[in-house]
């Protein structure tokens, strides 16, 4: 059994071990690796934090273990009876074996001490109860009562205990189980997936910020569409993110029918999550269409239209990200830009590019152009792979000519060369409206190439407008 440990080629790791196994043997008294620690070396899978659990106090367990790695800081959470400490950039956190009860209104257990099968016990799945025996007599012995390393071999998530109970204690565990299936391509047990479904009405007792937390490790797993499918089919995404939900769907009138905005939203994530780890640009595609089912129209001719679908998800964006605890801030103002731009770069493939179209979109999208761009590229959803070439062959040539006009123009985020205290003082004015006129009126010739982008055209172009206006330039 010694093989799993031996598998660990972690120098810094090694030495925690081999302090907790020494300590073990002196006290004779069972010392075990517990938890995700245990289920990422089976799965080879790369990990910077180990919990560690001894039938007794984790935090004199961890004094002890800090003073012999020579470590000065132990931060102890009296309310938890928990412990922790960094050696080297590895967490480890000391626990108490415990058992644990639940109220029906509350996820936050009445925590007793108990044994180590207490403490496997209480964990929310087989491959999260293995432990692993840390003392000299069984060192490396893997104490697997649920039969998780099955389950690891078999690729199944499962609950040690009855699910509804599982699930019904600590409802964030439903979230959970669709998480690790998503991040580890496992299959949620039937009678487990059938419990969520059954107790997905329990999510509604947990915060926004936690079930948020779970919901961005899905969107940040290889294929996140695996997680929301499981999120629709089981109801919970119906509770914690309904206007995705309002995407599902197909109404056809006269014959006519639109795409399934749903499972399309799912393909560009998809595509974008094999292009990038970036989380927010994974949101960018999830909120592109956000907006398309309150600005859906039928028109007899035209067919069905979602028309300013862009500028109100844009909208949209700010509150679902209030309503889900995501951040407001620059992050929030990314996917907002992003979700408003996404159809610009797809017109420009539809029609003769002109260099004033382009210089607009690189002022307008900044430093998020490649980002957008790539958003849009990954919006080509079409089953027919002609379409798909023509599209995207057309993107080549939208993205050499925004280089060329880039590099010629120096267009992204610029600023007029004439400022408005310029526009003030040659003027002689006071801040008025007339002055942010002339200065967009400058920006705006500038990107429709009507002048150059230097301040000797700007400030001849700046006279005339201040002219045209009866200011006179001062003498």
């Amino acid at each position: 059994m010694n093989t799993i440990l031996n598998n660990i080629k972690d120098k810094t790791t090694l030495k925690v071990l081999s302090v907790l196994k020494e300590i073990s043997g002196q006290k004779n008294q069972p010392i075990y690796i517990i938890g995700g620690y245990v289920r990422d070396v089976l799965l080879n899978r790369p990990t910077k934090d180990i919990d560690i659990m001894i039938e007794g106090s984790g935090v004199d367990l961890a004094n002890e273990a800090a003073k012999k790695l020579a470590i000065q800081k132990v931060s102890v959470f009296k309310n938890f009876g928990t412990a922790m400490f960094n050696y080297n950039g590895l967490d480890v956190e000391f626990v108490g074996a415990r058992k644990e009860s639940y109220r029906t209104d509350s996820r936050k257990p009445i925590v007793e001490n108990g044994n180590l099968q207490d403490d496997q016990n209480r964990r929310d799945f087989t491959i999260n109860a293995l432990a692993i025996n840390l003392h000299p007599n069984n060192y490396g012995e893997i104490i697997d009562p649920f039969n998780g390393l099955e389950d690891l071999k078999n690729k199944i998530i499962r609950t040690p205990l009855n699910p509804d109970i599982t699930y019904s204690d600590d409802p964030l565990r439903m979230m959970r189980a669709i998480r690790f299936a998503s991040q580890l391509n496992f299959t949620i047990e039937e009678q487990s997936l059938l419990s969520i479904t059954k107790n997905k009405e329990r999510i509604n007792i947990i915060s926004k910020e936690r079930i948020t937390d779970e919901l961005n490790k899905i969107i940040l797993s290889p294929k996140p569409s695996y997680g929301f499918k499981m999120l629709f089919d089981t109801g919970l995404l119906h509770l914690i993110f309904p206007e995705m939900v309002a995407l599902q769907g197909v109404e056809i009138r006269n014959g006519m029918g639109h795409k399934d905005n749903f499972y399309h939203t799912l393909e560009v994530l998809d595509n974008v999550a094999e292009k990038t780890d970036n989380l927010w640009l994974r949101w960018a595609a999830i909120l592109h269409d956000i907006a398309k089912p309150t600005t859906k129209r039928f028109d007899p001719e035209q067919g069905w239209t979602f028309h300013g679908h862009e500028d109100k998800g844009g909208r949209m964006t700010a509150k679902i990200f209030n309503n889900l605890r995501l951040p407001v801030d620059h992050k929030m103002k990314y996917v907002q830009k992003l979700v408003t731009l996404h159809l610009r770069p797809i017109a420009l493939t539809k029609e003769e590019i002109s260099d004033s179209a382009l210089r607009r979109l690189i002022f307008d999208a900044g430093e998020e152009l490649e980002d957008l761009m790539l958003l849009c590229r990954c919006d080509i959803t079409s089953k027919n792979k002609e379409k798909v070439k023509k599209y995207l062959t057309r993107f080549d040539e939208v993205e050499k000519k925004l280089k060329d006009v880039e590099e010629r123009d120096q267009i992204r985020n610029f600023q007029p060369p004439i400022s408005g205290e310029e526009i003030i003082k040659t003027f002689d004015l006071k801040p008025s409206k007339e002055v942010g006129i002339i200065k967009n009126q400058i920006k705006d010739a500038i990107l429709e190439g009507e002048i150059a982008n230097n301040y000797q055209e700007a400030f001849i172009f700046m006279l005339e407008k201040g002219k045209e206006l009866g200011l006179t330039q001062k003498k």
